[in-house]
């Protein structure tokens, strides 16, 4: 929910970490500061979801674990493993009903990653090995990233080592359909040099004929605290996929796969005084597809491949100001410049190309952001601006505004109104048979209202979220003249609630449960109407296990007919741990323990009952 699920797991978690045996911990859900602002500065809120439940989760994808644990966003699967690109391209996310078209921005470290060509995020590259917690907006995230970041925004923040010496984590796990997986991530410290590398494999058959799977990953991380005050870090991150794509029951495909590798490299200075902190980032984002668009069964391969490189790069610097009592004030300066280029091959001659383009973007940007605190901080009021301006579309303002009001220790109100938009990428403005290069960027109006409060010596927890969204100048295709151009015409209405409750039952027992409901007026694909997460988890002595359960609810998956996909799925986690000075875990998972049928993305069945287990080494 908007501002219960993070304002309240923020309150929970701090308790925790008082080392109260009783306490509710929800999951070790946290809010934690975006890179560029102190969380307390903008009426946004970030979930964050720690390291160990993503090692619980057992997942080496990270979308999963997101579906599972943050009310209101979705993601789509194609089947058993590998999200891939291009035609049939699963991994689409979505928050509270937006998101088709990249409208959720995702970024490691605070790097923004999407193609530069088509403007589309990279699913399969978002992996779990040597991430140490994500941070999730819900809502606009304009104010600070930009475009993209329309319906929300997604950081993956990667591990540091904070002991001295080096320390590690080795995995390996196999299951179903011939699944294997391999991770292994280290970490080391000596006085104020730290560094981070990680790795890992993964490979699959898939659920289904001709969907094999393969990805490779690689992460390397170096930190230096010059001082006190001043600190650099710089890091390369990089991942290879291979995806294979059997196409839909009705219109099956032979021959379809992807081939893809993907790079992010950035180097950033922070300082931190006592009346100030900030810090300027540099970084790039690269990537090379290739990729055959199979043929149907019976008829010839196609006699071309299509390639297709780009690029991402930029700059931020931020500074935030503690200027009186209850006061903060954010700046910062944002500069992007990203672009691809496309082509096909003959595969008969790789020499002969054909359909090549080539085009680039420019972005600057400025932000301010002010709060100021009343009544010993019973009341706080928000407030933002930003001004974008983009090569291909002009100026975008986007503004943010809000309040919070702490009526009591274990209670807090929150509502903003809070603007986003997606600027047209390249291959709306330029490529193809609708390109028009005249697009406005997408926009949308977000307003949100929330309550929580704790009971029980806060091992009780409930809160509750309404949010309506007013989407405008949606890009849609329409035939002028009877011809296809692409136009911005489309509009939409979100409406609907979250609510979410936990409770430590005992010391090593917890339950937790949100609901999420989203109406809309739009034809949107894959947003569920009603969609039901709970878990409990029980943790005697060397033991861990997780039921967990969820539920969807007439959701539109594509079928010609219009109906709508419902579907309940009930998962289970065990794990032993046994050794002191070199831990051993033994772990299984099972998912989909009923066997139900389902179908995310219509012609595309899910796998029923799957199997995967392993051992995880600790050094």
């Amino acid at each position: 929910m908007p501002f219960a699920s993070a304002l309240l797991l923020s309150a929970a978690s701090g308790l925790a970490s008082e080392n109260k045996p009783d306490t509710l911990n929800l999951n070790e859900l946290v809010v934690t500061a975006p890179l560029k602002t102190n969380p307390d500065l903008i009426p946004m809120n970030v979930t964050q979801i720690s390291s160990s439940q993503i090692e619980k989760s057992g997942e080496t994808s990270l979308l999963p674990v997101l579906v599972a644990k943050v009310p209101g966003l979705f993601v789509t699967e194609r089947g058993f493993a590998g999200y891939g690109v291009s035609g049939g391209s699963a991994g689409e996310v979505n928050i509270r009903g937006v998101g088709q078209g990249n409208k959720v921005l995702f970024m490691i470290d605070g790097q923004p990653q999407w193609a530069g060509v088509f403007g589309h995020s990279l699913a399969d590259t978002y992996v779990a090995n040597g991430i140490e917690k994500v941070e999730v907006v819900k809502g606009p995230s304009s104010l600070l990233y930009g475009s993209n970041a329309m319906g929300g925004s997604v950081n993956l923040v990667t591990h540091t080592q904070r002991t001295d010496g080096l320390t590690g984590r080795a995995r390996a796990m196999f299951g179903s359909f011939y699944t294997q997986n391999f991770a292994l991530s280290t970490g080391y410290k000596k006085g104020r040099f730290s560094a981070t590398l990680s790795g890992q494999v993964d490979r699959s058959n898939g659920s289904r004929a001709r969907s094999a799977f393969w990805l490779a990953n690689e992460f390397l991380q170096l930190k230096y605290a010059a001082s006190d005050r001043w600190s650099i870090a710089g890091m390369l991150d990089m991942t290879q996929t291979r995806a294979n794509n059997p196409g839909t029951l009705q219109d099956p495909l032979e021959n379809m796969w992807t081939d893809v590798f993907r790079g992010t490299g950035g180097l950033y200075v922070k300082n931190s005084y006592e009346k100030m902190d900030g810090g300027i980032q540099g970084y790039i984002n690269w990537g090379r597809n290739n990729v055959d668009d199979g043929n149907t069964p019976g008829t010839a391969p196609k006699d071309y491949l299509f390639h297709s490189t780009d690029y991402n790069m930029g700059f931020t610097a931020y500074e935030s100001f503690y200027l009186w009592k209850a006061n903060i004030l954010s700046a910062g300066i944002d500069f992007q410049h990203w672009g691809g280029h496309i082509w096909n091959t003959s595969k008969a001659d790789e020499s002969v190309r054909s359909a090549e383009s080539s085009h680039h973007v420019n972005e600057i940007a400025g932000y301010v952001m002010m709060q100021q605190g009343f009544f010993n901080d019973i009341l706080n009021i928000n407030g933002g601006v930003r001004l974008q301006h983009g090569s291909t579309y002009g100026n975008v303002w986007v503004p943010q505004a809000g309040f919070i009001i702490k009526p009591g220790h274990d209670a807090q109100i929150k509502a903003s109104f809070s603007k986003g938009f997606r600027a047209p990428n390249i291959r709306e403005l330029y490529l193809y048979a609708p390109a028009n290069p005249d697009l406005k960027p997408e926009y949308m109006l977000n307003y949100e209202l929330s309550y929580r409060q704790f009971f029980l010596s806060s091992r009780l927890m409930v809160g509750a979220a309404l949010f309506y969204i007013d989407g405008r100048n949606m890009i849609q295709t329409v035939r002028i003249d009877g011809r296809p151009k692409n136009v911005n015409t489309g509009k939409f209405h979100n409406k609907g609630f979250e609510i979410e409750a936990g409770y430590a039952i005992l010391r090593n027992l917890n339950a937790n449960a949100s609901w999420s409901y989203l109406y809309t007026n739009s034809d949107n694909l894959y947003s569920p109407k009603n969609k039901l997460n709970a878990e409990i988890t029980y943790s005697p002595g060397n033991f861990s296990f997780t039921l967990d359960e969820m539920s969807i609810w007439s959701m539109k998956n594509g079928n010609p007919d219009g109906s709508r996909e419902s579907y309940t799925l009930l998962n289970l986690r065990a794990a032993y741990t046994l050794g002191e000075r070199v831990p051993v875990t033994l772990s299984v998972k099972v998912d989909n323990i009923t066997n139900s049928k389902y179908e995310i993305i219509y012609g595309c069945p899910m796998p029923g009952t799957t199997i995967m287990g392993g051992v995880e080494f600790r050094f």
